[in-house]
């Protein structure tokens, strides 16, 4: 098993870590458990059936060099770190070889060595950040978030309004059951947790927006200085 050499490396994740801990997370080193399956025709149909979603990363076959095997191994170790700090959410994690498990690989849509997919509900998000537990990590409690974060009292707006270096999108909305409601919650779906999406069913929350029923807006980072430092500037 892979036991013995994660142990060997696991002291060389945990710094990275310590920002996770601060914030609430049970962070602790490896406890030796493999928790990251092997994938393949056999079992992927279980796992995606099991996890509320399932981490997979797609991988060219263990490497003979020892350089090389090094690195694979610390790869290995930032999966079974992840998948022992979110084994309570539910959250499954697996590998599968590009080769000896290539038709697993083409069936689940795996197509670029070294990437990680994500699987939840009907949707496949690859990962993009940089393969490190705590980054991982967080990108997943993220995804594990609704995709639409609802404003509904003053007290809301103004953290919205203080959330000036982030990307967002927001829309105002008759109620949940809106048909323009539920496209905007579809498109939240595919840029999630890339950008930010809120809604409000308040127009005491729309009126300081300046947004209009079915109406939405995209907010840029520090969109408002730059507005600010263009009129400063103009004659």
């Amino acid at each position: 098993m892979r036991t013995h050499w994660l142990l060997l490396f696991s002291c060389l994740c945990l710094a990275p870590l310590l920002s996770l801990a601060e914030e609430g997370l049970d962070f602790p080193s490896y406890d030796g458990k493999d928790r990251v399956l092997d994938i393949d025709d056999k079992n992927f149909k279980k796992a995606l059936k099991k996890y509320d979603m399932l981490c997979l990363l797609y991988h060219a076959p263990p490497p003979t060099a020892k350089d090389q095997q090094k690195q694979f191994q610390m790869t290995e170790l930032v999966l079974e770190l992840a998948a022992q700090v979110l084994e309570v959410k539910n959250i499954g994690f697996g590998m599968v070889d590009s080769h000896k498990d290539a038709k697993v690989a083409k069936k689940l849509g795996l197509d670029e060595e070294g990437s990680v997919y994500i699987f939840k509900d009907d949707r496949v998000i690859e990962f993009d950040g940089m393969l490190s537990a705590n980054v991982l990590v967080e990108f997943l409690l993220d995804l594990m978030e609704d995709p639409v974060e609802v404003l509904d009292n003053a007290l809301e707006l103004r953290a919205f309004d203080r959330m000036d270096d982030e990307i967002r999108v927001v829309g105002y909305f008759k109620n949940q059951d809106s048909e323009h409601f539920l496209a905007f919650k579809e498109a939240a779906e595919q840029f999630q947790p890339y950008i930010r999406f809120f809604a409000t069913f308040e127009k005491s929350v729309a009126k300081p927006l300046t947004l209009k029923m079915n109406e939405v807006d995209f907010y840029e980072p520090f969109m408002d200085e730059l507005f600010s430092a263009v009129q400063a500037l103009s004659p």
